[in-house]
């Protein structure tokens, strides 16, 4: 299994979004739900408009956990999805490819692949990026391991720590910023 890491530089994020603007409102709305709500890649192609549409929470059942999973759309995404799916048939996937079938994980891979490389990122990227890169930046602004690992529907807080790439840099700067 290969490992990725997530974005942590929120500058990275805009290059990359403004990178997937310009390629197709699919594309920049496929990385803004894996940022912005952690669904593992396998949810996010599963949507169908109807489970978007018109919605202010997104329920899914997840594919991998069988788990049920209750989210709101939150105001970025809002505006996003109600563009993207205007005018669809509500029974349709929510990503299609070019042939009109669901899109794959594959296809996905390498939307987010490219668009990380042309953004200047050189470290390993994949579509679990995403889902890492929303755990990180949900933790540095609340700081709160046991809600990520609840979210992530993980059994452990050191999987969910894992996720967010907690590494032995961050844990050293943790010491090295505490004295008593």
């Amino acid at each position: 299994m290969n490992i990725v890491e997530p974005i942590r530089k929120k500058s990275d994020l805009k290059r990359i979004e403004k990178i997937l603007k310009t390629q197709s409102l699919r594309d920049l709305l496929i990385f803004t739900i894996g940022t912005n709500c952690g669904l593992r890649i396998s949810d996010i192609l599963n949507l169908n408009v109807s489970d978007v549409r018109n919605k202010t929470y997104i329920n899914i059942v997840e594919k991998k956990t069988n788990k049920p999973k209750r989210f709101p759309i939150n105001s970025k995404l809002k505006p996003l999805l109600e563009e993207f799916t205007e005018n669809r048939g509500i029974d349709e996937p929510l990503f299609k490819s070019i042939y009109g079938n669901r899109m794959e994980r594959t296809q996905c891979y390498r939307i987010i692949n490219k668009a990380c490389k042309d953004a200047g990122l050189e470290y390993k990227v994949g579509t679990h990026t995403l889902r890492k890169t929303f755990g990180y930046h949900h933790y540095k602004k609340f700081k709160d391991i046991a809600v990520l690992q609840k979210i992530f529907n993980h059994y452990s807080l050191q999987i969910t720590m894992r996720y967010i790439g907690i590494d032995q840099d961050m844990i050293d700067e943790s010491y090295n910023n505490f004295i008593l």
